[in-house]
């Protein structure tokens, strides 16, 4: 047997793996950051401690998807596709089903090995470099030790700091560090809290609620302070529960604790605080909630702070706010600086504020050089816990951001498996091919434009200049005005390329307007968001496909027709074409429900 840096009992089974890229933590950017890896040709491993993918997002916690804000700054990658996909096969979106979806991706990856149930616990390091970790499989009573050229810890918590010896920091940044806004004057070792949360139906019924013997009391919305536990006083806030009302964020504790050694102990107080918010609403006042049956209520507490590795660079609150202009950018965020009081929805001699929030101008870019680790060269990371402070995490910790730098650091350890380098020798010698895959792959960089191929500028179009430039000018979504950076057609015209000889094509990549507007996919507020779920009103309507997405086309090589799509929902397509033609021409016959066809792209690429 190998050496463990823990000691194994003999009497359990052990099994050993090896792989190019091993990833601790299935949320949503860990998952992101396998299938990216995979579909580069990448042998990963992905571990995950709980039964189900997704994190913050799953069915056990939640917490709605939330990203950039702003006039079409929605992502798109990796995160748009599993919406998509979620929307057409998931339409009532359940959130069972959304952890289907999910899990389908990932499963659908045959380079991808998953281990369920599995707490990565220990790891063997030589010099300055992880040779193994270890984890331990509860379902299956396991020991794993895997062995990999890159690991990826995408946990939240920052699990492979303690084990490795990578630099991190737990906690608040003092004013003398970096002069932050949001920063107290002294450095501290508080963090935003978790939080809990609940589901609830309406019903055409008046529905009596009993409150559980433990369940916090919470008398009048004028007196909601009344002990709790240990003498705690609670604050009451916006607590009007609907379909496109408040997800109850604030019933929030713990960050004046330590966010992973107190974890359990204030998951209980959170279970206490979330029935007995319910209790109130239901049985103290009159909030108009007679009809409303309680669904669903959280057990795991959803998680915002806790350790942040320290990487190549620290990304600062002045970064976000003056739009991350980086020459590194693989990524992008926009969700406000939103830094949440630790004490949460404890009353607290210092703020009743439940949160300090600095809005951004503009969509401010992340560098790759925040993925991987200061001092562990084999080591990178991807989620709440890359390299910034305390105060940039208030933005950058929000789930659709974390999404995107997954499928980025992803995307990086490829390369550096590609090119037999360690990960901060991807930047800067194969920044630019990270980044114009990445482009290609969907994700929009806000500073950098994607690259049209030789080849498809080679090709005559039967389009005008005009249209002809704007569909190869590299930006596939609106920045000032709806309509900007697309081309329009209608039903049953074509695209046609012409070359003036024969030319191998690999790959043909359509890029479908997804509805940046969302109006056609959903009348319901919260998910023109993000299409999820949480409370249930009778004004709920299913989600639909977005409309502007062409549902059915052809494609003809030299006349010859060699694809036919009948049912397509996906907002990008590439599709693999592996033929010879001097002529290639696209035929639309039917979209998801719009009257034209909006094509920000459409060019021919080797995947």
């Amino acid at each position: 047997m190998s050496n463990y840096a823990v000691s194994l009992n003999q009497n359990l089974r052990l099994e050993e793996h090896e792989c190019e890229l091993c990833i601790i933590g299935g949320g949503l950017a860990g998952c992101f950051a396998a299938i990216a890896a995979a579909r580069r040709g990448t042998d990963v491993i992905l571990i995950q401690d709980r039964p189900m993918l997704g994190g913050n997002a799953s069915s056990e916690i939640r917490m709605w998807v939330r990203g950039a804000t702003g006039f079409c700054n929605k992502e798109t990658g990796l995160i748009s596709e599993l919406e998509e996909k979620n929307i057409h096969g998931n339409p009532t979106l359940v959130h069972s089903l959304f952890d289907a979806t999910l899990y389908g991706m990932v499963e659908n990856e045959k380079n991808i090995r998953l281990l369920l149930n599995t707490s990565c616990c220990d790891a063997k390091t030589e010099n300055d470099q992880i040779v193994s970790v270890t984890a331990w499989q509860s379902t299956t009573y396991t020991w794993h030790c895997v062995k990999a050229k890159i690991f990826a810890d995408c946990s939240g918590d920052s699990i492979l700091a303690p084990l490795t010896g990578a630099e991190y920091r737990h906690g608040r940044e003092g004013k003398d560090e970096y002069g932050e806004q949001l920063c107290p004057d002294t450095a501290d070792t508080c963090t935003m809290g978790m939080s809990i949360i609940l589901a609830a139906r309406e019903t055409d019924h008046p529905v009596k609620f009993t409150p559980p013997p433990f369940a916090s009391v919470y008398p009048t919305d004028e007196a909601f302070a009344c002990e709790v536990g240990d003498n705690i006083h609670a604050q009451i806030r916006n607590h009007n529960v609907g379909t496109d009302k408040t997800n109850l964020w604030w019933v929030e504790l713990g960050g004046n604790g330590h966010s992973i050694y107190d974890a359990d102990k204030v998951g209980r107080r959170l279970l206490a605080n979330i029935y007995g918010v319910w209790d109130h609403i239901k049985n103290r006042g009159d909030h108009g909630m007679e009809n409303w049956d309680l669904e669903w209520v959280g057990f795991l507490p959803g998680k915002r702070e806790s350790r942040r590795y320290i990487g190549g660079v620290v990304v600062t609150e002045q970064d976000l706010l003056s739009g991350g202009h980086f020459e590194d950018e693989i990524a992008y965020g926009g969700w406000p600086l939103d830094d949440h009081n630790p004490y949460g929805m404890e009353k607290n001699p210092y703020s009743s504020i439940p949160s300090q929030m600095i809005p951004v101008k503009e969509p401010y870019g992340l560098p790759y050089r925040a993925l991987y680790s200061k001092n562990i060269s084999n080591l990178m990371f991807a989620g709440r816990n890359i390299s910034v402070t305390h105060s940039a995490l208030s933005s950058t910790r929000v789930m659709a951001t974390c999404a995107l730098l997954g499928q980025a650091m992803g995307y990086g350890a490829a390369l550096a498996i590609k090119y037999k380098c360690l990960p901060k020798e991807v930047y800067p010698t194969h920044i630019g091919e990270l980044q114009q895959g990445l482009l290609n792959d969907g994700v929009f960089l806000p500073h950098i434009k994607r690259e049209i191929s030789a080849l498809t500028r080679s090709a005559t179009l039967n389009l005008s200049d005009a249209d002809r430039d704007t569909l190869w000018n590299g930006i596939e979504r609106p920045r000032k005005e709806y309509g900007e950076n697309a081309i329009v057609q209608k039903v049953g015209d074509e695209l046609i390329f012409r070359f003036d000889k024969p030319q191998y094509l690999d790959t043909l990549r359509l890029r479908f307007d997804p509805d940046f507007s969302r109006e056609s996919i959903t009348p319901n507020k919260k998910m023109r968001v993000y299409a999820m779920k949480l409370h249930t009103g009778k004004d709920f309507s299913p989600v639909r496909v977005a409309d502007t997405i062409v549902k059915e086309f052809s494609v003809l090589a030299d006349g010859k027709e060699i694809l036919c799509v009948k049912d397509n929902y996906l907002s990008l397509v590439c599709l693999p074409l592996r033929v010879s033609a001097k002529e290639l021409r696209i035929q639309w016959h039917k979209t998801n429900g719009a009257m034209v066809v909006r094509l920000f792209a459409a060019d021919l690429i080797h995947q």
